[in-house]
């Protein structure tokens, strides 16, 4: 089931509105006919009980109007002219509205369902949506991807409601069943990420997505264990990062060289002063040394492949790298007046 962006209001917010409003009718005109009781006659002519208001009032504003209860009195008819049939007309108003909302909502999402799977293309598919999975949402958004690009498989319920609270259309179900995938539009993405919970359910979901896309879709995986990296590799993933590897690479820097930390903590979080980019090397920079250039290059990416600085390869930039490069992500301040 696709589950797209959490509007405003929802239809059910808006039927329990509705019903609300139709019971405080209901009751207010109970109300008036109850205090005038004594001006309606019934076929017992025996004066109104409140259950008889009840009935009186619910088969008059349905339009029913079986005429077993019958206002008699010149002030019981005036109540009727001046309020119960505006009451009336007030309560099919708000049952054909909710009907009519309710039609409308179902099209609306069927309209939008249908576009998005004519439009969807060059997307990233997020195959679990927990801490790996926001955090790597948080990266795409920073780096420029449109919310729209971005589709989340995930069978949670609270971290469901969670991606479309935030903008994210995503998908209900496991991420190792290839329909889902499928309804993903995986053969169309740009990436696969699957930032799962386990690394057996990531296996599963790489072997998944290379079957349904033959190969032709960049997919990355988050391992917990090196162990699993290789396996992961073999069964699909292009790239794997192993987050227990790096977080205990990261405590033994913490140790031997604390400022180290400080370092990778400012290239990693947005808008604190550093940040990894990468861009295409522009026509004037090619054929030049990138240690020349204005902007700290540490990389090039060639083909596909990574050239340190130190190699040979990398000392001069060709048509086609991509340079990786520390920008400053630090946010601008506002013009002082």
């Amino acid at each position: 089931m696709i589950h797209f962006p959490a509007q405003r209001r929802g239809p059910l917010s808006a039927l329990s509105l509705r019903l609300a409003a139709a019971v405080g009718l209901v009751l207010a005109t109970v109300a008036v006919v109850y205090l005038d009781r004594d001006g309606y006659r019934d076929v017992n002519e025996d004066g109104l009980t409140l259950l008889d208001c009840f009935y009186y009032v619910v088969v008059s504003l349905s339009t029913t109007g079986y005429g077993d209860i019958t206002p008699v009195s010149q002030s019981a008819r005036l109540v009727n002219v001046l309020y119960i049939t505006p009451a009336r007309v007030l309560f099919l108003i708000i049952l054909v509205g909710t009907t009519l909302e309710v039609l409308t909502e179902q099209y609306r999402t069927g309209r939008r369902l249908s576009r998005w799977r004519r439009t969807v293309k060059d997307h990233v598919i997020i195959c679990g949506y927990g801490t790996k999975g926001r955090s790597a949402v948080s990266a795409l958004l920073e780096n420029g991807l449109e919310k729209s690009r971005i589709v989340v498989v995930e069978r949670n319920g609270p971290a469901l409601r969670q991606a479309t609270s935030a903008g994210l259309v995503a998908i209900e179900g496991s991420a190792t069943r290839s329909s889902v995938l499928n309804e993903a539009h995986v053969r169309h993405a740009k990436a696969v990420i699957i930032a799962t919970d386990s690394d057996d359910a990531s296996v599963l979901v790489a072997l998944t997505a290379r079957q349904l896309t033959a190969g032709q879709v960049r997919i990355i995986a988050a391992a917990r264990e090196a162990e699993n990296a290789p396996l992961l590799k073999q069964s699909g993933a292009h790239h794997v990062i192993v987050s227990s590897a790096t977080a205990g690479r990261l405590l033994g820097l913490s140790t031997s060289a604390p400022p180290l930390i400080d370092v990778v903590e400012d290239l990693l979080t947005p808008g604190q002063g550093m940040a990894l980019a990468m861009r295409s090397a522009e026509r004037h920079e090619v054929g030049r040394s990138p240690r020349e250039l204005d902007s700290l290059v540490i990389a090039l990416v060639r083909r596909g492949k990574v050239v340190t600085l130190a190699d040979r390869a990398g000392a001069v930039i060709e048509t086609g790298d991509m340079l990786v490069h520390v920008r400053d992500d630090r946010p601008q301040a506002a013009p002082t007046s």
